[in-house]
């Protein structure tokens, strides 16, 4: 159910001109475009199949193409592009219809001014530089959120760009269908994990309802223990185990029993996205990290001590990033570093760091949780590796969401964290942590958030245009 499959998503490319310039012209705006729809299909930046829709002209021919692409299911969005002037009073019924994002791709189908030729007929079919500014002001007027990107469509950087819009906009409607599963409730007094549930379906699509543990303890239940044997014998394959006494063999058949009992769960509900709590944890022998951690790196989101929230916006995140270098994990800020000129910040959590973020290969252990009076959980401890990277979240201040983004150097540690049994990453926040963090707090910014080194701040920026909240950027 995790699986993320950018194959079952098209995009339909819409090209606007008029009759004005008669058919010789009309069959050429329309080879050009088949022409840059085929080279954006070619790129390895764009993982969307984008789809050539004939030429519109009229104001009927705009809505018509609207309405298709509405009512495609497989439809995500739609790029347009003025090849040559085209009214945009044309536009306005159809635009106001659209329900998809949008993006606007001011391009040509040349990438140079033929100087020693260019004639009249040559500016009367290339009119892409200000075709595209009547189309543009058309969509200001009507106060639409969408993704402006300007250059020669065989441009790396416009394909890159259009690639992260395309990825984007797979997130957003996966969001439109995403179930996340709240096992147990929130932690106790906290503010920040709370939240609107039915403001939060209504912004962002995805709906959110409560289970109690026994929910998914018949599932736990159900495994056997040769399952269980079977699936560590693979924990053993995949990761380093410094110990396997009858101790930690123990802890690892629970963790084992409850990822599969979890998985099961999570598939039997339709979920994408689940949230757990430490103070809720009648029936579990230990609290499910390694379960965790590991339904993160297939692709669900999660959020500790009831977030759900965050583990909306981590499944969001996750296929935003799917088949890119980094990986994408749940985090919180934990302690800094306050050396004079070498300010960090160390994140980590109690045990859910996604391993797909991790620098290496993975120790499986088992140790003292300290908090929630359970036995000693098995999780899966690492570092991060050094580049750049986001921490994103989600807040809801009663009236409206916002998005909150911190651009930051995840670096290696100072030393190694021997002591340290849980998963961890350290980062430098920009512009430095003096101005990152208060900013941040200033912001409301959640001491959960996403943490990402395979995304940026592009696409935080285009989830924001789709979903039509504000963002707040610190960099």
């Amino acid at each position: 159910m995790a699986k993320i499959d950018f194959s079952k998503y098209t995009i339909r490319f819409i090209t606007g001109s008029q009759h004005l310039y008669g058919p010789e012209t009309l069959k050429q705006v329309a080879d050009n475009a088949k022409k840059v729809v085929k080279a954006l299909n070619a790129s390895k930046e764009i993982p969307i199949k984008i789809e050539w829709v004939p030429t519109v002209k009229l104001n009927e021919e705009v809505v018509a193409a609207i309405q298709e692409a509405n009512a495609d299911p497989k439809c995500i969005g739609v790029i347009c592009w003025m090849h040559t002037f085209s009214p945009a009073k044309m536009w306005i019924n159809g635009l106001k219809i659209l329900n998809k994002p949008m993006l606007h791709l001011n391009t040509q189908g040349n990438r140079d001014i033929p100087w020693t030729t260019i004639d009249m007929d040559f500016m009367n079919l290339n009119q892409a530089a200000h075709g595209d500014r009547e189309f543009g002001f058309i969509c200001t007027r009507l106060g639409l959120n969408r993704k402006v990107v300007n250059g020669y469509y065989a441009d790396p950087v416009v394909q890159h760009e259009i690639g992260v819009w395309a990825r984007v906009a797979a997130a957003w409607a996966d969001s439109q269908t995403m179930k996340v599963a709240r096992i147990g409730d929130n932690m106790r007094e906290v503010a920040v994990t709370e939240g609107n549930k039915v403001s939060a379906q209504i912004q962002f699509g995805y709906s959110c309802n409560g289970y109690a543990v026994p929910d998914v303890l018949k599932f736990i239940d159900a495994v056997t223990d040769k399952e269980a044997e079977k699936l560590v014998k693979k924990y053993f394959d995949l990761y380093t185990v410094p110990k396997k006494g009858a101790a930690e063999k123990k802890s690892f058949l629970a963790a084992a029993k409850q990822e599969i009992g979890l998985r099961a769960f999570l598939e039997d509900g339709g979920f994408t996205a689940f949230t757990t709590t430490f103070e809720n944890l009648y029936g579990l022998d230990q609290l499910p990290g390694l379960a965790c951690q590991r339904l993160m790196e297939e692709g669900y989101g999660f959020g500790a001590e009831g977030d759900w929230k965050t583990a909306a916006f981590l499944r969001t995140a996750k296929v935003m990033a799917a088949g890119l270098p980094g990986g994408v994990s749940f985090m919180e800020d934990y302690t800094y570093h306050f050396e004079k000129g070498r300010e960090r910040v160390l994140g980590a959590h109690m045990l859910e760091v996604c391993p797909s973020i991790a620098a290496g290969k993975p120790s499986l252990e088992v140790h003292p949780l300290g908090i929630g009076g359970k036995a000693d959980p098995a999780r899966l401890v690492f570092t991060t590796k050094p580049g750049p990277a986001i921490n994103a979240t989600v807040i809801d201040l009663g009236d409206h969401f916002r998005l909150i983004v911190n651009e930051l150097e995840i670096v290696k540690p100072d030393k190694k964290l021997a002591k340290l049994p849980v998963a961890s990453t350290v980062w430098i926040p920009k512009p430095n942590l003096h101005e990152g963090a208060r900013r941040w707090i200033e912001a409301g910014g959640a001491h959960h958030s996403v943490n990402a080194p395979s995304l940026t701040t592009e696409y935080m920026e285009d989830f924001a245009r789709m979903a039509g909240i504000e963002i707040v950027e610190i960099k």
